[in-house]
């Protein structure tokens, strides 16, 4: 454990914690006269140590049990403490301890596995809890990260977890006061199970001899570890979780490294720098979780044809070139992020194997703006389970194909889908939408009804690029346009409208079939559409409530 300077935090006059009691206690009605006294003298308990007073507030938030407050202050006044520091831990420990839930304890404790002050992105720590199990039994993606919402959110009401927010991101996090984590590694080495060396500026690993047969979890991130060598084959049966992500420096692991480690599930070496992931962790039969992303400098993974067990594979950002042998065993796969591997299509055959999928995303357009790796629309159509998908597909009628096989998308909770554009900037464009958002580009399409298509339940954002169509209504059917909310028009030469005068009278009874149509829009770019007259007709400006923004550039026909 990181030693910290010793701090000498003055403790608050009896009647500013009392105050500090109540705000985080957060009751709006006033306690009873006996429960009062209690709390009172709960609140004594805490030595006027303000994150104490803070921690074991956030714990009763919500009791109105006498019986359950007369307990608490039991069991404070049963400890004895030698010095305020200890007083410290055991209110922090006392606060653990009344959380009751196990895995809610469980999330807590897997929270001191990261880096100390470190930000931890919610989605990131779920994805983690999901493949420890200690989220389970969650038939849906959706069900699975709301139930971990839940649990952090809770852990965030007593004042365990606090939230955090990174500037010009959207993404939500999470962090850990440096005192409750040192609690919470304090926990986790009461037992022979755990290795916690995270950011010990460690150069090599941990002595063999610390590699015991009881450990279950080792957490290495965040050091300075350069290399494993052969002389490394620790005897762990036990071991399920092993975290060596962050050592930016670890170029190779010796193939003898993981021989022993057959129990292994859960194996993270993103964001290290190795070439070559070593044969044996072909033999790994037991991994249900391999993340490999961010190794810019990976060109090799062995087989993965025995890994049958394996329920999330990240490949993403990495520089792989060719896709890894045996996918197509990977039966259990629920989640599966990578790039093009140097494939311009996915393989034929596989994805229809992968029959668990909840998430597909084939990422390379949207990072590096390269030229994205292809699928088939008929293929990813059978993936009935799969709830998000950000993919690219060769031309319209993939797209179309795609929507046919699935009869919609209504299962898709995001989606971000590329139709035939390669142009990268137009990829990065997708990437900064909103979380539904399709991007359609170099289509000639104008005049062919069999192109138009219902638009997606639910989309958000709308990007065309050099679009070859007189209007919106040439191909899509705007029905469904309730929830757009973003609109980019780019370089359409043939675009006249944005929405035809001539479908209002085609669009079919009970009339007006425009109702609610682009009425979540918020903003609208237009930009080299050199035929654009119109954008909105008369009989939808109504709907136009949202609209914050319009923007219209080098458009030369256009008309105010």
């Amino acid at each position: 454990m990181a030693c910290h300077p010793k701090i000498k935090v003055k403790p608050l006059f009896e009647g500013e914690a009392w105050t500090l009691f109540m705000e985080k206690l957060g009751r709006d009605v006033a306690l009873s006269p006996e429960m009062e006294g209690i709390a009172k003298a709960v609140a004594r308990e805490c030595a006027g140590l303000p994150l104490g007073i803070i921690i074991v507030a956030g714990s009763l938030r919500g009791v109105d049990d006498l019986h359950e407050w007369r307990n608490t202050l039991k069991k404070l006044r049963e400890s004895e403490f030698r010095d305020m520091d200890e007083k410290v831990f055991k209110l922090l420990r006392f606060s653990y301890d009344r959380l009751g839930y196990l895995a809610l304890q469980q999330c807590l404790l897997y929270c001191a596995l990261f880096p100390e002050d470190d930000m931890i992105e919610r989605e990131e720590l779920i994805g983690y809890l999901i493949d420890e199990g200690i989220i389970k039994g969650k038939r849906s993606k959706g069900d699975a990260f709301d139930e971990g919402h839940t649990m952090l959110n809770r852990l965030e009401n007593v004042c365990l977890l606090e939230s955090a927010k990174m500037e010009y991101v959207a993404r939500r996090f999470v962090k850990m006061h440096d005192l409750i984590r040192d609690m919470a590694i304090h926990v986790l080495l009461e037992s022979p199970q755990y290795m916690v060396k995270v950011g010990a500026q460690l150069k090599e690993l941990p002595d063999v001899e610390e590699w015991t047969e009881n450990l279950t979890i080792v957490s290495l991130m965040q050091n300075e570890i350069e290399e494993i060598p052969s002389s490394y084959s620790p005897v762990c049966p036990n071991l399920s979780s092993l975290f060596l992500n962050y050592n930016d420096g670890l170029r190779s692991i010796a193939d003898s490294f993981f021989k022993q480690l057959h129990g292994l599930k859960v194996l993270d070496l993103s964001w290290t720098g190795i070439e070559k992931l070593p044969d044996s962790v072909s033999d790994l039969v037991s991994l249900t979780a391999l993340l490999l992303n961010n190794l810019e400098n990976l060109r090799h993974v062995p087989s993965l044809k025995k890994l049958r067990a394996l329920k999330r594979l990240d490949l993403s950002r990495t520089s792989l070139e060719k896709m890894p042998q045996g996918m197509e065993c990977l039966t259990n796969l629920r989640y599966l992020r990578m790039n093009g591997c140097g494939e311009k299509e996915f393989p034929s055959g596989i994805l229809p194997k992968l029959s668990h999928l909840q998430v597909f995303v084939l990422e390379e357009f949207m990072v590096r703006g390269a030229a994205p790796i292809t699928v088939k629309g008929k293929e990813v159509g059978s993936l009935r389970n799969l709830e998000t998908l950000e993919c690219h597909f060769e031309g319209f009628s993939d797209f179309v194909e795609y929507l046919r096989s699935r009869d919609g998308i209504l299962s898709l909770s995001t989606y971000k889908i590329l139709v035939r554009e390669v142009d990268g900037d137009f990829g990065k464009c997708i990437n900064n939408f909103p979380s539904k958002t399709v991007g359609l580009g170099n289509l000639s399409i104008n005049g062919d009804r069999d192109f138009q298509v219902k638009f997606l339940n639910g989309i958000q954002g709308l990007a065309c690029k050099r679009i070859d169509a007189r209007s919106l209504c040439n191909v899509w059917s705007l029905e469904n346009a309730t929830e757009l909310e973003h609109i980019n028009i780019l370089n359409c030469n043939s675009m006249e409208r944005l929405v035809s005068s001539s479908w209002f009278c085609s669009a079919p009874p009970p009339l007006p079939s425009y109702k609610g149509v682009f009425s979540g829009l918020k903003e609208f770019y237009c930009s080299g559409c050199n035929s654009m007259k119109k954008l909105f007709p008369l009989e939808l400006l109504p709907n136009l409530v949202n609209l914050e923004m319009i923007y219209v550039c080098d458009c030369e026909k256009w008309r105010r």
